[in-house]
């Protein structure tokens, strides 16, 4: 049986004109996606930046076929169609403006670890990278630490591979839907993977592998990451884009030096020389930085992050303590705020992972 408003919020996806952001508005503005497909033209133009087109588009979108299509196939294959409020959407993920609105999962439940580390490099690894791999991998096990990365030829599925072997999970990032393993010779690999770890993807079934889907799916791989490791490199390619989000982030990245005239590690080197990257050898490099411990308790460090609340955030979450749950009306009413300053300070709440919507167009704490 298919659940309505998760109906309404896949189809939201397809709207014309509708990315993360707007998309994220209208859903904060509306409480639910059901909602917002039952607005009429006035109530849609008042949301900010939507516009008459816009506008126009939600009301006459009619591509339902396509919704039923997409339920189907992930009922067959068992993949969680997972929207970005929900309580399973990865945390780490959720706090960037532009984390997708909607994502498919298949696989267990590790896309909110403890602990989290990235891996990627060339798709031409050598004996070096690939060794590397392995010992920081085996290295990493006493943190039960979750590895995250593309699932493509070389470092990607060296790390993959190594996360296995150890008992660790691994979460595959891919660059297009779930009806397509690419490449195809790591099937197999995928196939364990779904067992202890994942498949993950912004993109529908029949989304086919693109080039330009690529640096989308890096910009996910380094918000999951609590650090990037960067194995063998050139100068240019992917993990330098994964690189750069990372950065843009403000996560960690470690490189593993190489020989100065080795092409596969010109990148990793740069990145150490010009500072945009530490040298790392080994994995207490990362817990050493990031100040890991095993026995971490993250409930304890969700709740660090009321220190860091704004003033007006601040009042929403009391409000929300005192209260329960509050319909959106209510909540705006016991605030002194301008429409569009508590419109986004709800959302940036929710990104947050601190409050969420219900059905009803009411809120509460997470």
């Amino acid at each position: 049986m298919i659940d309505e408003e998760l109906y309404y919020r896949l189809a939201l996806t397809a709207v014309p004109n509708v990315g993360t952001i707007l998309g994220k508005t209208l859903f904060s503005y509306f409480g639910s996606a059901k909602e917002i497909f039952a607005a009429t033209k006035k109530q849609l133009e008042r949301v900010p930046n939507i516009g008459e087109i816009t506008a126009s588009a939600i009301m006459n979108f009619a591509d339902f076929d396509w919704i039923a299509e997409e339920f189907a196939f992930a009922e067959k294959h068992q993949i969680q169609m997972i929207f970005y409020t929900d309580e399973h959407y990865p945390s780490r993920l959720k706090k960037h403006d532009q984390s997708p609105l909607f994502l498919y999962y298949k696989g267990t439940d590790c896309l909110n670890s403890n602990f989290t580390v990235g891996i990627v490099g060339t798709r031409d690894a050598t004996d070096y990278g690939r060794r590397f791999t392995e010992k920081l991998v085996a290295e990493l096990k006493p943190f039960g630490c979750t590895i995250i990365s593309g699932l493509a030829y070389g470092i990607d599925i060296a790390a993959h591979k190594a996360a296995i072997k150890q008992g660790l999970p691994t979460i595959g990032v891919l660059g297009n839907g779930l009806k397509t393993i690419y490449p195809a010779l790591h099937k197999s690999t995928a196939a364990k993977m779904i067992e202890n770890g994942g498949l993950l993807t912004e993109y529908p079934k029949d989304e086919l592998p693109d080039r330009n889907n690529f640096p989308e799916r890096n910009r996910i791989v380094a918000a999951l990451s609590d650090a990037l490791i960067v194995v063998e490199s050139g100068e240019g390619g992917g993990s330098m884009i994964t690189v750069e989000y990372a950065s843009e982030y403000k996560k960690p990245v470690f490189a593993l030096p190489g020989p100065y005239d080795a092409k596969h590690s010109l990148g990793c080197n740069s990145l150490i020389k010009n500072g945009h990257a530490m040298m790392i050898d080994g994995a207490n490099d990362i817990a050493n930085y990031l100040k890991w411990v095993i026995g971490f308790d993250q409930a304890k460090a969700q709740t660090k992050l009321f220190d860091d609340l704004l003033p007006h955030e601040l009042c929403i979450v009391q409000l929300l303590e005192q209260h329960k749950k509050l319909h959106i009306d209510q909540l705006a009413s016991l605030l002194e705020m301008q429409s569009h300053t508590f419109t986004f300070t709800l959302l940036d709440l929710e990104m947050k992972s601190l409050v969420r919507s219900i059905p009803g167009k009411y809120y509460e704490l997470c």
